[in-house]
Protein backbone atom coordinates (compact mmCIF):
# COMPACT_ATOMS: atom_id res chain seq x y z
CA UNK A 1 0.00 0.00 0.00
CA UNK A 2 0.99 3.71 -0.53
CA UNK A 3 2.62 6.05 1.64
CA UNK A 4 0.06 9.00 1.45
CA UNK A 5 -2.84 9.63 -0.42
CA UNK A 6 -2.06 11.12 -3.98
CA UNK A 7 -2.74 14.97 -3.85
CA UNK A 8 -5.88 15.79 -6.30
CA UNK A 9 -5.17 17.02 -9.61
CA UNK A 10 -7.22 20.40 -10.67
CA UNK A 11 -8.05 20.88 -13.83
CA UNK A 12 -8.45 23.97 -15.24
CA UNK A 13 -11.73 25.02 -17.50
CA UNK A 14 -11.79 24.99 -21.17
CA UNK A 15 -11.49 28.12 -23.03
CA UNK A 16 -14.93 28.64 -24.55
CA UNK A 17 -17.87 27.22 -21.74
CA UNK A 18 -15.37 28.24 -18.73
CA UNK A 19 -15.99 25.01 -17.67
CA UNK A 20 -14.07 22.52 -15.61
CA UNK A 21 -16.37 19.53 -16.35
CA UNK A 22 -15.83 19.82 -20.10
CA UNK A 23 -11.92 20.15 -20.20
CA UNK A 24 -12.89 16.57 -18.02
CA UNK A 25 -15.08 15.09 -21.08
CA UNK A 26 -12.50 16.63 -23.69
CA UNK A 27 -9.65 14.49 -21.37
CA UNK A 28 -11.65 11.82 -22.09
CA UNK A 29 -12.32 12.44 -25.92
CA UNK A 30 -8.75 12.58 -26.10
CA UNK A 31 -6.70 10.52 -28.42
CA UNK A 32 -3.25 10.08 -28.91
CA UNK A 33 -2.71 13.40 -27.09
CA UNK A 34 -4.33 15.64 -29.68
CA UNK A 35 -6.20 17.71 -27.00
CA UNK A 36 -7.07 20.45 -30.12
CA UNK A 37 -9.11 18.26 -32.01
CA UNK A 38 -11.09 16.49 -28.85
CA UNK A 39 -11.64 20.30 -28.34
CA UNK A 40 -13.03 20.75 -32.05
CA UNK A 41 -14.71 17.13 -31.83
CA UNK A 42 -16.71 18.41 -28.81
CA UNK A 43 -17.54 22.07 -29.58
CA UNK A 44 -19.08 20.89 -33.20
CA UNK A 45 -21.03 18.37 -31.46
CA UNK A 46 -22.56 20.89 -29.41
CA UNK A 47 -23.08 23.18 -32.04
CA UNK A 48 -24.98 20.19 -33.85
CA UNK A 49 -27.13 19.25 -31.11
CA UNK A 50 -28.08 23.10 -30.92
CA UNK A 51 -28.99 23.01 -34.51
CA UNK A 52 -31.14 19.64 -34.00
CA UNK A 53 -33.02 20.17 -31.03
CA UNK A 54 -32.94 23.97 -30.98
CA UNK A 55 -31.43 24.42 -27.05
CA UNK A 56 -28.68 25.29 -25.72
CA UNK A 57 -25.91 22.62 -26.48
CA UNK A 58 -24.10 22.97 -23.26
CA UNK A 59 -26.72 22.32 -20.83
CA UNK A 60 -28.48 19.24 -23.49
CA UNK A 61 -25.22 18.04 -22.81
CA UNK A 62 -25.09 18.78 -18.85
CA UNK A 63 -28.32 17.01 -18.95
CA UNK A 64 -27.55 14.39 -20.70
CA UNK A 65 -24.76 13.28 -18.37
CA UNK A 66 -27.05 13.58 -15.40
CA UNK A 67 -29.31 10.82 -17.21
CA UNK A 68 -26.32 8.53 -17.53
CA UNK A 69 -24.58 9.21 -14.10
CA UNK A 70 -25.24 6.29 -12.35
CA UNK A 71 -25.98 6.37 -8.23
CA UNK A 72 -26.01 2.81 -7.18
CA UNK A 73 -23.25 -0.13 -8.69
CA UNK A 74 -22.47 -3.86 -7.75
CA UNK A 75 -19.26 -4.71 -6.55
CA UNK A 76 -18.06 -8.21 -6.30
CA UNK A 77 -16.92 -9.32 -2.13
CA UNK A 78 -15.84 -12.50 -1.32
CA UNK A 79 -17.69 -14.23 1.67
CA UNK A 80 -16.85 -17.69 3.35
CA UNK A 81 -15.87 -18.71 -0.61
CA UNK A 82 -18.93 -17.66 -2.38
CA UNK A 83 -18.71 -14.20 -4.23
CA UNK A 84 -21.72 -11.86 -3.64
CA UNK A 85 -22.14 -8.96 -6.03
CA UNK A 86 -23.12 -6.52 -3.19
CA UNK A 87 -24.73 -3.11 -4.03
CA UNK A 88 -22.82 0.01 -3.09
CA UNK A 89 -23.10 3.85 -3.53
CA UNK A 90 -20.82 5.33 -6.07
CA UNK A 91 -18.66 8.19 -5.32
CA UNK A 92 -19.67 11.69 -6.88
CA UNK A 93 -16.20 11.64 -8.56
CA UNK A 94 -16.40 8.08 -9.82
CA UNK A 95 -20.94 9.19 -11.17
CA UNK A 96 -19.10 11.55 -13.17
CA UNK A 97 -16.46 9.58 -14.36
CA UNK A 98 -18.53 6.89 -15.15
CA UNK A 99 -21.01 8.75 -17.14
CA UNK A 100 -18.43 10.22 -19.58
CA UNK A 101 -17.17 7.02 -19.99
CA UNK A 102 -20.27 5.46 -21.19
CA UNK A 103 -21.30 8.37 -23.21
CA UNK A 104 -18.09 8.25 -25.08
CA UNK A 105 -17.96 4.75 -25.14
CA UNK A 106 -21.06 3.92 -26.60
CA UNK A 107 -20.65 7.74 -28.57
CA UNK A 108 -18.09 5.54 -30.75
CA UNK A 109 -20.34 2.23 -31.21
CA UNK A 110 -23.20 4.66 -33.18
CA UNK A 111 -23.08 4.36 -36.80
CA UNK A 112 -23.03 7.67 -37.80
CA UNK A 113 -19.68 8.62 -39.97
CA UNK A 114 -17.84 10.90 -38.08
CA UNK A 115 -17.37 11.76 -34.42
CA UNK A 116 -18.93 14.50 -33.96
CA UNK A 117 -21.98 13.04 -35.57
CA UNK A 118 -21.59 10.43 -33.27
CA UNK A 119 -21.38 12.44 -30.14
CA UNK A 120 -24.35 14.87 -30.82
CA UNK A 121 -26.72 11.79 -31.55
CA UNK A 122 -25.60 9.99 -28.14
CA UNK A 123 -25.99 13.27 -26.20
CA UNK A 124 -29.42 14.16 -27.98
CA UNK A 125 -30.69 10.82 -27.09
CA UNK A 126 -29.42 10.84 -23.68
CA UNK A 127 -30.84 13.99 -22.67
CA UNK A 128 -34.44 12.95 -23.92
CA UNK A 129 -33.48 9.37 -21.59
CA UNK A 130 -33.03 6.58 -24.71
CA UNK A 131 -29.73 5.62 -25.65
CA UNK A 132 -27.28 2.78 -24.85
CA UNK A 133 -25.55 4.68 -22.04
CA UNK A 134 -29.05 5.51 -20.29
CA UNK A 135 -29.38 1.57 -21.09
CA UNK A 136 -26.17 0.83 -19.06
CA UNK A 137 -26.99 2.93 -16.67
CA UNK A 138 -30.85 1.10 -16.09
CA UNK A 139 -29.20 -2.50 -16.29
CA UNK A 140 -26.38 -1.02 -13.42
CA UNK A 141 -29.76 -0.41 -11.55
CA UNK A 142 -31.50 -3.24 -12.27
CA UNK A 143 -28.53 -4.88 -11.26
CA UNK A 144 -28.12 -2.94 -7.48
CA UNK A 145 -31.98 -3.93 -7.19
CA UNK A 146 -31.50 -7.55 -7.72
CA UNK A 147 -28.59 -8.29 -5.61
CA UNK A 148 -30.30 -5.96 -2.77
CA UNK A 149 -30.48 -8.73 0.12
CA UNK A 150 -26.51 -9.39 -0.20
CA UNK A 151 -26.56 -5.36 1.11
CA UNK A 152 -25.91 -6.31 4.80
CA UNK A 153 -22.34 -7.43 3.31
CA UNK A 154 -21.13 -3.85 2.44
CA UNK A 155 -17.62 -3.08 3.66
Amino acid sequence: MRKAKPKKRYILPDPKFHDTLVTKFVNYLMVDGKKSIAYNTFYKAMDIVEERTGENGLETWKKALSNIMPSVEVKSRRVGGATFQVPIEVRPNRKTSLGIKWMIMFARKRGEKTMTEKLAGEVIAASKGEGAAVKKKDDTHRMAEANKAFSHFRF
